[in-house]
């Protein structure tokens, strides 16, 4: 099924933090047989493995054949590792095969969606899986527990809170669970290499304070470390501003009231707009009155691709992010 918009927009917006009032989706859109296998091509390390976690260790006693990819952007993470999975969860509402453009192609045959925050065990259960990748969820023990009577599980590592995997994270708990260790680090390598490149390449990010935040029908929020995005600007060289840093708390997204726009206020201000017009940014009274708005040291990201590749979190997500945010935000500066 489909996501209602608003609730799509919390989603987006507020992450995970306020994901207890979403609607998932169903697990009958885009579905496969169970027959499908998880992987193509032989993995790069030997099996067992032992995968530690915030939950213990996973013994993993084979190369998995048939995973389910539950956690936001595991089912990308494992494609782009070339193993694809059998069941997935769309957390950004893509519809099809789950993913982000950047990550199409890689099915030979799409998985079968799973709900997100409350996902079926029994849908689960009929894939027969012989692994669960669930490393960037709500990491509670309950639902570790529940999917465990299933299969091994790999979820988050330890001391990461809710849904705060890094990319990097997820690429090393995912290459080690699926025997893809020299992939993975492959890829970490090429894309910390790229941003060590866009960051070397502009010298005026390094520094430079920046405000990221979101717009949604229930005003404007901002994110904090911990969060992908903003994770996504301090690798660039840029730095969150402290104003809006020293409001964190475990969460990583900090509503930001009428009376507090003024947080936003940066040398650079990043926003896009949630499930509403980019217009209802760009023409409100009080993203007018901020100086940077004023001084053309904003940026609405108004293209939802890059959108959801700037929140995606994982390697293929923010490749793509990286190579069409990293022009808009020299451009801004200037």
């Amino acid at each position: 099924m489909s996501h209602p918009l608003p609730r799509r927009a919390v989603l987006l917006a507020a992450a995970l933090t306020a994901a207890a009032s979403l609607t998932a989706c169903g697990s009958d859109d885009g579905g496969s047989e169970a027959g499908s296998t998880a992987s193509s091509g032989g993995g790069s390390g030997e099996f067992p493995v032992t995968v530690s976690t915030a939950f213990g260790d996973t013994e993993i006693e084979e190369e998995p054949q048939r995973v389910v990819a539950l956690g936001w952007s595991d089912a990308e993470t494992a494609l782009a590792l070339g193993v694809q999975p059998v069941g997935a969860s769309d957390w950004l509402g893509f519809g099809g095969e789950g993913v982000g453009p950047w990550a199409q192609g890689r099915y030979d045959e799409a998985p079968e969606i799973i709900e997100t925050l409350e996902p079926s065990l029994e849908a689960i259960a009929a894939l027969e899986p012989d692994l669960i990748l669930d490393t960037r969820s709500d990491g509670t023990q309950e639902r570790y527990d529940s999917l465990s009577a299933i299969a091994p599980v790999v979820g988050a590592p330890e001391g990461v809170g809710a849904y705060q995997t890094t990319w990097q994270q997820q690429l090393d708990l995912v290459g080690r669970a699926l025997g893809r260790t020299d992939e993975a680090e492959q890829l970490r390598g090429d894309l910390e290499q790229a941003f060590a490149d866009a960051a070397a390449a502009h010298p005026e990010f390094d520094g430079t304070e920046v405000a990221v935040g979101a717009y949604t029908s229930e005003g404007f929020g901002a994110y904090v470390r911990g969060d992908t995005r903003v994770d996504f600007m301090e690798a660039l060289g840029f730095v969150n501003r402290p104003a809006i840093q020293d409001l964190a708390t475990e969460s990583f997204f900090v509503p930001v009231s009428e009376e507090q726009v003024s947080l936003l206020d940066a040398p650079l201000t990043v926003v896009f707009p949630i499930f509403v017009d980019p217009a209802q940014i760009t023409s409100n009274p009080l993203w007018q009155t901020l100086g940077s708005v004023q001084q053309g040291n904003a940026v609405v990201l108004e293209d939802q691709t890059l959108v959801s590749a700037f929140s995606s979190g994982s390697v293929l997500g923010t490749e793509y992010a990286l190579e069409q945010a990293v022009p808009l935000f020299a451009e801004t500066l200037r």
